[in-house]
């Protein structure tokens, strides 16, 4: 077991803290941020990373190394002011994980996004991990009370019975070159959000260039609006476990032959809990636009299944073999049941509207209303001055 130790430099003085070690063992941290954080002299010098024992705050117009994987614990607040820039170490154990009843307050703006990106002077996709929130808002994956699952990267707890739950503000935040591997089957996301609650705030994100999925719900309620996903490696947008939050204002950008632009499943199919949920996932999908490179390159642009259930309103699909492939004859009886349902969309360079792979009948012309009438995200709109193209 390592211990971490949280070095601050005070004036010309030098204190040391020894603190514990995180649950998955992340690494030692030294936090440097001389003259006692005020005003530091080389922000190049200000390092970051291990579990935190008290509230940390990160100011605008510094530059701050994450050598390995930041842990905001129950009680302690992460806040990270406008302009803020976090390079990371290049290793998938490098990423930033808000524990349940840990807080991120990450305001940036417009012209003053926060960004965590790779500190890579080449920098590619995959060469760090990204951005973990876990909550105790409900979950499909697991019954009962405030019992919890554990995710992916990091072995985290997440999931509860609280769906209002409340683990801070994102909003304004780019993060580039995510999806750093663990191993074989666990891989980062750009931003990852583990049952996260209604109460959390999620406006102006984007993901830019991960070698996983750009964004993430593991269940939870959670809204989020002005999403955007540029040159993500595999699904750009993906749900499971019972997602029910909507999501507004979306934005998928292909940059090469890869997975989807959505993927949604009803449950989890990795782990093991069985295909008849409690409740399944229900989100809605307001103003979605999903570029592809053509409908040459054979890819679909969005997947439901596994039993999802989905609301899609004002929706600009272009350039893909397939715009809409649903799996499973649990996702067909959602749509017959009324819980899933395309409205106002607009197909461009699409070979195949729908494929229907449910054993339930229904056609295009059942699934489809007002073709021709969506228009989308209206990117342009809002993505001046914190996005990256």
């Amino acid at each position: 077991m390592k211990t971490n130790k949280f070095l601050l430099g005070v004036l010309a003085a030098a204190t040391l803290l020894v603190v514990g070690c995180a649950a998955d063992d992340t690494a030692d941290v030294t936090i440097n941020q001389g003259n006692g954080g005020l005003n530091p002299t080389n922000p190049l010098d200000l390092v970051i990373g291990g579990t935190l024992t008290e509230d940390l705050a990160l100011v605008t117009g510094t530059e701050y190394s994450l050598t390995s994987g930041l842990i905001v614990p129950d009680g302690l607040t992460l806040t990270i002011e406008p302009g803020v820039v976090v390079k990371a170490t290049t290793g998938s154990d490098v990423y930033v994980a808000i524990q349940q009843g840990g807080t991120i307050i990450a305001e940036g703006t417009s012209s003053n996004p926060i960004v965590f990106t790779s500190d890579s002077a080449t920098p590619n996709p995959g060469d760090w991990g990204g951005l973990i929130v876990l909550g105790r808002a409900p979950i499909n994956s697991v019954v009962g009370g405030d019992a919890s699952s554990t995710s992916e990267i990091g072995g985290l707890p997440y999931g509860g019975s609280l769906a209002n739950d409340n683990s801070g503000i994102i909003r304004y935040v780019r993060i580039e070159y995510s999806g750093g591997a663990a191993d074989a089957a666990s891989e980062n996301n750009g931003f990852s959000f583990y049952a996260v609650g209604s109460g959390t705030t999620i406006d102006f994100i984007q993901a830019f260039e991960g070698a996983d999925d750009g964004v993430e719900f593991f269940g939870g309620t959670v809204n989020a609006s002005h999403i955007s996903v540029v040159g993500a490696q595999d699904d750009s947008v993906d749900w499971t476990e019972g997602f029910t939050g909507t999501l507004t204002d979306v934005y998928i950008e292909h940059r090469q032959s890869h997975d989807k632009g959505i993927e949604g499943d009803g449950f989890n199919t990795d782990i093991g809990n069985n295909s008849n949920p409690v409740f399944w996932s229900a989100p809605t999908i307001n103003n979605l636009t999903i570029n592809g490179l053509g409908s040459s390159n054979g890819n679909e642009a969005i997947r439901l299944r596994a039993g999802t259930r989905a609301i899609f309103n004002n929706v600009f699909i272009e350039g893909f073999e397939e715009g809409y492939d649903l799996d499973d004859e649990e996702t067909g009886n959602g749509f017959s049941a009324g819980d899933t349902s395309v409205n106002d969309i607009t197909f461009d360079d699409i070979v195949l509207t729908l494929k229907n792979d449910t054993n339930v009948a229904f056609d295009a012309d059942d699934f489809f209303s007002n073709i021709g009438n969506g228009t989308g995200a209206d990117y342009d709109s809002w993505n001046s001055g914190w996005t990256r193209n």
